[in-house]
């Protein structure tokens, strides 16, 4: 779903010792629905704890503020704004005009949660019903922004720390783990100290170029922890391999398994794949994390940071010539991404491990 504008969810009348419940499921409709933020108009602290835990275990940004004055922030919006109520224009008659409007503009939806004040009305760009009969807000929230998104907002993806893998019977999650769960999994596996030792520094300076390029750091942290895990049951061509099988086992983020299968120089072809004696795929970074880590493994030897040239020359001296350059034009394409030049960031974190 790519979308150009913000989409805002206000809700107004809230009662924390009443509506805790409903708010708390307008709140999760508008990020599950595709909204960026909600503003709540009474001041209720646990339901921005609620909130944040949702966002900080199945990913996204969503945002919520409470406490607002609701009439300024409908003043001051700039862009369209939107009453649900039942007493307005059935959804189905507007929702083409809406759509075209906000193209390039920005959109607030009220939500109320008792009467609506007359004001919010007059203040309205549109007052929208969902079919004109009593029902739930939460259902005329759900139901306005799948008639926006002409239901692709369901098609959205989140990168999350739990994500759910869809099945037709049973239940299965998959997780991101933080960097205390990535390394109990690598000393379960009994990994070496040396082992530890270079993935840590691959993480260190995996993070630093993340936060230039503005990445998922919670992909980065766990993808550089674990890229090396295939190592504690091999360490040849074919441990990135091993370890996204070994971490596939353990349900862990399809995000993650990708980044640790595709870190070896700056991927591997499905022709070079089948000559190296892996199963023939393709084994090329693709997302941002994934070629972060994989240049920042390819920055450290050992436990140490080394330079651009230094990479390039011990590849040479295996006489991987074209995995060299491979390197050189993902480090040019990292240091553009980066807004600056890699072997700087490296440098940057090897004199603050001094």
């Amino acid at each position: 779903m790519v979308k150009k504008n913000q989409i805002s969810v206000l809700r107004i009348g809230h009662r924390p010792f009443r509506d805790k419940r409903i708010t708390t499921h307008v709140s999760l409709v508008s990020r599950a629905f595709g909204a960026d933020e909600i503003f709540v108009d009474e001041k209720d602290e646990t339901l921005e704890e609620t909130v944040h835990r949702v966002v900080e275990r199945f990913g996204g940004d969503f945002r919520i503020s409470t406490g607002v004055n609701w009439k300024k922030i409908m003043k001051d919006f700039k862009g369209v704004k939107i009453n649900l109520s039942m007493y307005g224009i059935n959804v189905d008659e507007k929702i083409d005009d809406i759509r075209n409007e906000t193209e390039d503009k920005d959109i607030l939806i009220l939500v109320g949660a008792e009467k609506v004040p007359i004001d919010a009305y007059l203040m309205a760009d549109y007052n929208i019903a969902i079919a004109n009969q009593p029902h739930s807000e939460v259902s005329a929230l759900a139901i306005f922004l799948d008639h926006y998104f002409n239901g692709m907002e369901l098609k959205k993806t989140y990168n999350g720390k739990i994500n759910i893998v869809p099945m037709e019977k049973g239940k299965m999650v998959k997780y991101i783990p933080d960097e205390r769960e990535a390394l109990k999994i690598l000393y379960d596996e009994h990994a070496s100290e040396k082992i530890i030792n270079h993935v840590k520094t691959v993480y260190e300076l995996a993070m630093a170029m993340g936060k230039y390029a503005d990445a998922n750091l919670k992909l980065i942290a766990a993808g550089s922890l674990l890229h090396d895990i295939g190592r504690t049951r091999t360490n040849g061509i074919e441990h990135a391999y091993v370890g996204a099988g070994m971490l596939r086992e353990k349900n862990i983020g399809d995000s993650v398994v990708n980044i640790v299968e595709r870190h070896t120089g700056a991927g591997i072809t499905e022709d070079e794949a089948r000559n190296l004696g892996l199963p023939p795929k393709d084994y090329t970074p693709q997302t941002i994390e994934e070629k972060i880590v994989a240049q920042a493994d390819n920055l450290v030897a050992g436990d140490k940071i080394i330079s651009l040239d230094r990479t390039v020359q011990n590849y040479r001296e295996k006489n991987l010539y074209y995995a060299s350059e491979k390197i050189i034009k993902l480090n040019q394409e990292l240091s553009k991404l980066c807004g600056e030049d890699i072997d700087k960031i490296a440098e940057e974190v090897r004199l603050n491990n001094a």
